[in-house]
């Protein structure tokens, strides 16, 4: 189980990579995903004990600052935000869904481990920046009453730092939406 996540998204292919070297060497942290997303942002998503992350995400907005879009550091990060990443999850039947759209992948994980913790719902899945001009959104599903909960509470924690773009709550989605969605 990893302990700790942290991200850095870089406006630029050569600072996210020269990031990515400097998190590695800084600390014994293990790059889960360095990539180049849309519109040719870098993306370089970490994990290891919580200190190694901590040091690694700061050594990178310490040294390219220029670049730097958003970063975080998530402590203890929901155990579906993984599967939600890879698109893995398994929905069942579906009462209501949530969206949750911000400008950077940062603000969406962030957002996604907020909504999490907040209300039983499932995550389904997190698309960052991929086809999107940079944004991200996650989708989530749960009851009614859950799902609106765990987005107010990620929509007031994605709007802290700029970065919510849009949100809705969807009861009782038809079965065809979720046939296009899916």
């Amino acid at each position: 189980m990893r302990k700790a996540i942290g991200m850095v998204e870089y406006k630029t292919v050569s600072s996210g990579m020269s990031a990515a070297d400097r998190m590695v060497k800084t600390s014994e942290v293990d790059i889960l995903e360095a990539s180049t997303v849309c519109p040719g942002k870098y993306l370089v998503l970490i994990s290891g004990d919580l200190s190694a992350v901590k040091a690694a995400v700061e050594a990178a907005t310490v040294h390219y600052p220029d670049t730097l879009i958003d970063s975080f550091v998530l402590g203890n990060p929901h155990e579906s935000i993984f599967t939600a990443l890879y698109g893995a999850s398994d929905i069942g039947e579906p009462d209501a869904l949530g969206v949750l759209e911000t400008f950077t992948a940062a603000a969406a994980i962030v957002a996604a481990d907020i909504a999490a913790k907040t209300a039983q719902v499932d995550l389904i899945e997190l698309r960052l920046a991929r086809g999107m001009c940079g944004k991200s959104y996650l989708l989530l599903t749960g009851e009614i009453a859950a799902v609106q909960a765990a987005i107010d509470k990620a929509k007031a924690g994605a709007g802290e730092t700029g970065m919510f773009l849009d949100s809705a709550v969807i009861p009782h989605p038809d079965e065809k939406t979720w046939r296009s969605i899916l």
